[in-house]
């Protein structure tokens, strides 16, 4: 890797340009060699300048600004749906943008040897256009559960993805079952 580095070239003698700070509200005036008042000798008192001429020159920052602060919302922002957030998920570990990994603390069960038997395929993998959900439909068979499918579309394909969520008793919902159109992971006898 050749890394180049650009420097300006800087006349012998010239100090160096200052550093702006963006972070910094208020800026100083530049400074210009010659310019201002001559410095008094050793022992002179210094001149007495008005006061609003004083008053301006130790002023650095400008004056607050009073901004109507915003009121606090009535209620929080809407959560998105459990649904909505492992169609998300689900499609990234099948479609090989994320690893089955990261699906580990999401699961529940059997769903996370299925959803790694199912990555493994890569059934959703695509060459060029990116798969994206294109509608999730829920149904709620008790409270704590539900069954959800969602469309898959990649270009002109549409692919379809059923799965089961249950909340666990520290409310977080995980996933316990995946499906796609397709072999099923075969099952062992003593199930």
């Amino acid at each position: 890797m050749n890394k180049v580095m650009t420097r300006t070239k800087r006349r012998p003698g010239t100090r160096p340009p200052g550093r702006h700070d963006t972070r910094r509200p208020g800026t100083t005036p530049p400074r210009t060699p010659g310019a201002g008042a001559p410095r008094p000798a050793p022992g002179d008192s210094p001149p007495q300048a008005p006061p609003a001429e004083a008053a301006s020159r130790t002023l650095l920052l400008p004056p607050p600004v009073d901004h109507p602060r915003p009121s606090p919302p009535s209620s929080p922002p809407p959560q998105p749906r459990p649904t909505d957030l492992f169609a998300d998920r689900l499609l990234a570990v099948l479609s090989g943008q994320r690893p089955v990994h990261c699906m580990l603390r999401h699961t529940a069960g059997r769903a996370y040897d299925e959803l790694a038997w199912l990555a493994e395929r890569g059934p959703l993998r695509t060459r060029g256009t990116r798969p994206v959900v294109r509608d999730i439909g829920y149904y709620v068979p008790r409270p704590g559960a539900i069954e959800a499918f969602a469309r898959i579309g990649a270009g002109d394909r549409l692919r379809a993805m059923a799965f089961r969520l249950e909340q666990g008793p520290d409310l977080r919902w995980r996933c316990t079952a995946v499906e796609l159109g397709g072999p099923r992971m075969p099952r062992p006898d003593d199930d």
